[in-house]
């Protein structure tokens, strides 16, 4: 790698301009990199959702759940299917082989049901593949204080959607919580009933009024003509003079009006009616640049379009991303600081350190640069990348500059001196560079967070070959420049070191074994340390708020609205939208609510107490004894689920009942263990309607009732020259077992009443019915307190696991816990990998087994650092601490190969114990330099706010700073201990020789 040293001397201008275009390239690509809060990630999933109002779960897992079940078996790379059939809706998820092609696979499942009839009434099975660039960016709430209307959608529809649609890098935009228009027929049954009108007969004179058929072509005066048939209604006045009877229009029997508002969900801004406009941005478009162009177009929106309609932004992502990346690269800049801190204490020498930081800004340069040629974006991971990599981006320049002064040091100053010096350290960075990079490479590896970590690693890549490039280039090219004027600050030998060192290798067994039993202790308090999920922190609440199924939705509503008003009330709220109901338009996100939930979601002011906020609405839940709150800090995406699920499987749902109370029982007293539930914990009243065959026909008897429940469409008409659909409501609503039995239906051409024809039977069953692979289960869900997930996990499967269950009935462990069992094995499997490349590597550099193995006994040091640092700052242990682990490996061997390499140099001349006392006197300071320059830059992590549950956490910093202060300490002596250990013999012999020479 000496070349570049050499090539760089004779092309001084080539360097310098080749300098400037990189800081230039680098601080262009800075401002022209998309900029993401995440990676682009598929879940590797396909949904499919099915709506089906006012059907029960039974049917609903009879008629649609099994057909659909059966249809995609065949789907490429399926690995289980989980389905949920619930009150109006079905939801089949089918898990996919990561490694599969999600748009192949969600052509697949559209392909697969298109063999699927499902019966009427149910709407067309909607297929979606939910990815983070599915999350909107940025809503935007349209609110109307003065009410909602037809002409203001058809405003939204026509004028203002377009608007945001034309704006460059936009993709898509959605309206949530559309409000249709329609036309109510209102029947009034004693009306009806006197004059003897059956609502079926009501049906068919209704139906068909509104039409236009073409029924042929025939050729009229001597000329070809199509023929139609056509029926038209004008207005609502025209529909109200329909002649139903004699003498009898449908005005005389009931109400005709017009609604504008849905009854089965809401969406309010503020306490106002409202609709949200979900904003999607093209994958390479830059989030910053689009969010400014949003901002203005909703303030032309709204000088354009009020009073009737005002925009406000509910959610935007762009603006908490640019918080987010500029507050991480505000954490480079510091942690650049603080390294440059370090290294003008340690040289006490301007030019030199000087010298030695321009690392940082080149090789940032250089990776931004590269990641731009990549395709990757800057996000929350990749700064962080960087935040963590910025102290290690000194460390190979630290090595170079600190060699050359102690040779020029004397004044022997030249060329010569120079590209020596580089020399002799060169073999010593690129190994400790290519080690770490090995560690870092394969991170992309761990299949369950690939996608997120590939970027990561890349960018960590970038970086440290590109320190090392300008360790070899530019750090000998400006020290010949320099360094040739003025007064050079003196070297002192650490001579405390080097006593402590000497007495260490004399007495071997003491420090190797009090490392052995410090490393035991470490072993043993992972074990035991609490292993959690990753904090998640920002402003914003989120609030769900969940009534049982039988509960009315008028009190639903009456009650979430009075919640609505509280949180408004709050002096730290700036906005509360709301959303209650069941909206269809959840489905295309992959996702269906109960028609008793509600979502609120707090916008809180700019530095209001967000955890003060939570415990007011934790006190809330008094005045709301029957809905179950989940209250949450809002999180685009969410490393900090800790809910355990214990899935009860079988056949005999009596069974599995059973077996599932069993498990709630027996959990539900574990110390951590928050909330119990499960799907079979909420039971719904079921009317079977059980016709008699011999007196009539069953379909026509469910239609009929059907029809009498529910509102019904009948057609269309013109209101306003607008095509209109007309529901008719029969006003039919049973309060009692006695009025089901009363309804009035046709049998025969005869009205009857209901119970007359057939037995009504009442049962209990669950709102839900849930099948994994084709088998029924219970799913029982834990809440975990966070922090102790997986002691707590480890107690709930134990005790869960000694039940005696009933025959045919097993249990099945999920959740975030499962999840994360399987990251971190992933994650040590990757740790096993890494440690086989890095001692490659040092093989391959030191041409031997034995020195390569010697560096690896600084793995077990760092390990007893990070361990300590966590227990220390009462950290669990989560992923990102795990990724810190990783790293540590790549980190800590650095300093052992620099040691190492001296020692290597200084036995073709010197017996081993004085070559590892020079190569200790002469490495102290520069291990020391790099080990505080990196430890100094990851204190921003360790102290700022963490970006909601990044894996660039906490835990990360405390596990880097932890491992590698105790094993750069450790490393000085135990790896010189070691060492001469290892080659004990050849030590020995030599000492002896040396004896002899004193003794003659």
């Amino acid at each position: 790698m000496i070349w570049f040293t050499k090539w760089a001397l004779r092309n001084r201008a080539a360097v310098i301009l080749m300098t400037v275009l990189v800081l230039g390239l680098g601080t262009l690509s800075y401002f022209t990199l998309p900029k993401e809060f995440m990676p682009a990630a598929n879940n590797p999933a396909v949904t499919v959702i099915v709506m089906g109002q006012g059907t029960d779960a039974d049917t609903m897992a009879e008629e649609v759940t099994k057909p659909i079940e059966k249809a995609i078996g065949s789907v490429k790379g399926k690995m289980h299917v989980f389905s949920t059939s619930a009150d109006g809706y079905s939801s089949i998820d089918i898990a996919l082989d990561p490694s599969i092609d999600m748009k192949e696979a969600k052509n697949q499942v559209q392909e697969a049901l298109t063999g699927v009839e499902l019966p009427e009434g149910y709407s067309k099975p909607i297929v979606s593949q939910l990815n983070l660039d599915m999350i909107p960016l940025w809503q935007i709430g349209l609110s109307f204080p003065k009410g909602i209307n037809r002409d203001d959608m058809e405003k939204i529809e026509n004028e203002i959607i377009p608007m945001f649609q034309g704006i460059s890098g936009m993709s898509d935009v959605l309206v949530y919580g559309k409000q249709h228009t329609q036309v109510n027929v209102i029947l009034d049954q004693k009306k009806m009933s006197d004059y003897q009108i059956p609502i079926q007969a009501l049906m068919g004179i209704l139906q068909g009024k509104n039409l236009a058929v073409a029924v042929g072509e025939e050729t009229v005066d001597e000329r070809k003509a199509n023929l139609k048939v056509i029926g038209k209604i004008e207005g609502i006045k025209e529909l109200e003079n329909i002649q139903i009877a004699p003498e009898i229009r449908l005005k005389d029997i009931g109400k005709v009006n017009i609604s504008d508002t849905s009854e089965t969900f809401f969406t309010r801004v503020n306490g106002e009616e409202a609709v949200a406009l979900l904003l999607h941005k093209e994958s390479n478009a830059n989030a910053v640049s689009v969010g400014k162009k949003v901002e203005q177009t909703m303030e032309k929106v709204n000088n354009d379009f009020k009073p009737a309609i005002e925009a406000s932004m509910l959610i935007s992502f762009s603006e908490f991303i640019v918080n987010s990346v500029d507050s991480m690269m505000h954490a480079v800049l510091l942690g650049a600081l603080f390294a440059t801190i370090v290294i003008f204490i340690f040289l006490r020498h301007m030019r030199m350190t000087l010298i030695t930081i321009i690392s940082i800004p080149l090789s940032l340069g250089l990776t931004l640069f590269l990641l731009s040629q990549s395709g990757i974006t800057l996000n929350i991971l990749t700064i962080g990348a960087v935040a963590v990599a910025v102290g290690r981006l000194v460390d190979d320049s630290i090595v170079v500059i600190e060699n050359i002064f102690r040779k020029v040091q004397g004044g022997d100053f030249s060329k010569e001196v120079i590209v020596n010096s580089t020399k002799e350290v060169a073999a010593a960075i690129t190994s400790s560079t290519l080690t770490t990079v090995a560690v870092f490479l394969p991170m992309g590896l761990v299949k369950s967070l690939e996608e997120l970590l590939l970027p990561f690693a890349l960018t960590i890549t970038y970086a440290l070959l590109s320190s090392l490039l300008v360790a070899l280039i530019i750090v000998p090219l400006m020290s010949s420049r320099l360094l040739k004027q003025g007064k050079m600050p003196v070297y002192k030998k650490p001579n405390r070191y080097i006593k402590i060192l000497d007495w260490c290798l004399r007495h071997k067994w003491v420090p190797l074994l009090l490392s052995f039993i410090i490393f035991i202790g470490a072993i043993g308090m992972y074990v035991v340390m609490p292993k959690g999920t990753a904090d998640a922190s920002d402003n914003d609440v989120s609030v769900s708020v969940v009534y049982p199924d039988h509960i009315p939705f008028s009190k639903v509503k009456d009650e979430a609205f009075e919640f609505e008003s509280f949180l408004k009330g709050q002096s730290e709220v700036k906005e509360v939208i709301t959303f209650l109901g069941s909206n269809p338009e959840d489905a295309q996100f992959s996702q269906i609510n109960s028609q008793n939930q509600g979502n609120f979601h707090v916008v809180m002011k700019k530095d209001a107490d967000t955890k003060k906020m939570m415990e007011k609405i934790e006190k809330q839940k008094e005045k709301y004894p029957e809905a179950d709150f989940d209250i949450m800090v809002a999180s685009i995406v969410n490393f900090s689920d800790s809910t355990i699920t214990l899935d009860v499987v079988g056949n005999d749902a009596d069974k599995l009942l059973e077996a599932s109370k069993k498990v709630m029982d027996e959990v539900k007293g574990i110390e951590g263990v928050e909330k119990v539930t499960s799907n079979q914990n909420e039971l719904k009243t079921v009317y079977n309607i059980n016709v008699d065959q011999k007196k009539a026909n069953t379909e026509e008897v469910a239609k009929q009732v059907q029809v009498l429940l529910n509102p019904f469409p009948i057609g269309m008409i013109r209101v306003e020259g607008k095509d209109t659909p007309v529901l008719i409501d029969s006003s039919i609503h049973p309060t009692s077992e006695s009025e089901l039995k009363d309804i009035s239906v046709m049998s025969d051409d005869k009205i009857v009443k209901l119970s007359t024809i057939a037995k009504i039977e009442k049962m209990e069953k669950p709102t839900s019915v849930l099948r994994k692979d084709g088998k029924e289960y219970v799913r029982v869900s834990v809440e975990a307190d966070p922090k102790n997930l997986s002691n707590i996990a480890g107690e709930v499967n134990m005790k869960a696991g000694k039940l005696s269950l009933p025959e045919g009935v097993s249990l099945e462990y999920g959740g975030a816990a499962s999840a994360q069992s399987e990251q971190f094995m992933e994650l040590f499997q990757l740790m096993a990998v890494s440690i086989g490349l890095v001692y490659l590597i040092m093989v391959l550099t030191f041409k031997t087994l034995r020195a390569p193995l010697v560096i690896l006994f600084t793995l077990p040091l760092a390990l007893i650092g990070a361990i300590l640092g966590l227990l220390v700052s009462r950290t669990p242990i989560d992923i990102g601490a795990m990724i810190g682990a990783l790293m540590l490996i790549g980190i800590v061997v650095t300093n052992a190969i620099v040691f190492l390499d001296r020692v290597r140099q200084n036995e073709k001349t010197m017996p081993i114990r004085q070559a590892l006392i020079e190569a200790g006197a002469t490495r102290f300071r520069p291990i020391i330099m790099t080990a505080l320059a990196t430890i100094f830059a990851m204190i921003p992590l360790l102290m700022g706010k963490e970006e909601m549950g990044s894996l660039v956490s906490k835990g990360l910093a405390v596990v880097v700073i932890g491992g590698l202060s105790v094993a750069t300490l450790l490393t000085l002596v135990i790896i010189p201990v070691v060492y001469e250990l290892f080659h004990f013999k050849k030590a020995k012999k030599q000492r002896l020789s040396e004896e002899n020479k004193i003794a003659m």
